[in-house]
């Protein structure tokens, strides 16, 4: 019985059935380990990404916005930095500095974009005026809307927040998982998001960047949560 049993093991058409089987099983033990699992692992200098300088708010948001500055002002002081990459130290105004563009669709036509989200100088007017907490005037004076870094962050956080602005709830949106739709959505206001016209380097790592940076804002709000009541 057991040489009839070899005999048919042994056939040509069942060993390459065996073989077969055998290089599948080995395929998919290949494709599940953790070393050949295909991930995009974007660089591990992101100064975009530091923390942002106002506390509280939606974790999502503040997740967004340290994501788009990711892309837009990738350096080590993104709250103080002019286009090109120089810096500047007085915040207490938009530093309004037209530098000249050197490459990409607007090569030479200068731009005054400045700080973490490199707001150019009349999109800021327009919404520090409609968003910044803390507008000074003094008498006759020209309203002056600080620059400093809590108050960039919060004129960008309110103006993610206002869903008429946008045509849809950015948080919702993210809730539901759809960054992409989001970074596509504000790809118009910034540019390097991945689907302008300005892409760079850092775009189409922008997804991963914010699941990571989702991950720590979420624990900074339970820890936060936790704190508070106890």
């Amino acid at each position: 019985m057991l040489l009839g049993l070899g005999k048919k093991l042994l056939h040509p058409r069942n060993i390459i059935v065996a073989l077969g089987i055998w290089l599948l099983v080995l395929n998919l033990q290949t494709k599940n380990s953790p070393q050949s699992r295909s991930t995009t692992h974007y660089p591990s200098k992101i100064y975009g990404t530091k923390p942002l300088a106002m506390k509280g708010g939606d974790p999502y948001i503040r997740a967004l916005m340290r994501t788009i500055s990711a892309s837009e002002a990738n350096v080590p002081r993104p709250y103080h930095v002019i286009y090109g990459g120089k810096y500047v130290s007085d915040l207490s105004n938009h530093p309004d500095l037209c530098v000249r563009i050197v490459t990409g669709p607007n090569k030479n036509n200068c731009t005054t974009a400045a700080g973490r989200y490199q707001f150019i100088n009349t999109t800021w007017y327009e919404r520090a005026k409609r968003y910044h907490p803390k507008p000074s005037k003094f008498l006759w004076l020209k309203t002056k809307y600080s620059f400093e870094p809590k108050y960039q962050d919060r004129v960008v956080y309110a103006w993610l927040k206002d869903s008429q602005v946008w045509g849809a709830d950015i948080s919702q949106l993210l809730r539901q998982g759809k960054i992409k739709q989001v970074l596509r959505k504000l790809s118009g206001t910034w540019t390097s998001l991945g689907y302008g016209i300005e892409t760079n380097s850092m775009s189409r790592y922008l997804p991963e960047i914010y699941q990571n940076m989702l991950q720590e804002e979420l624990g900074k709000a339970e820890k936060e949560k936790q704190t508070k009541s106890s």
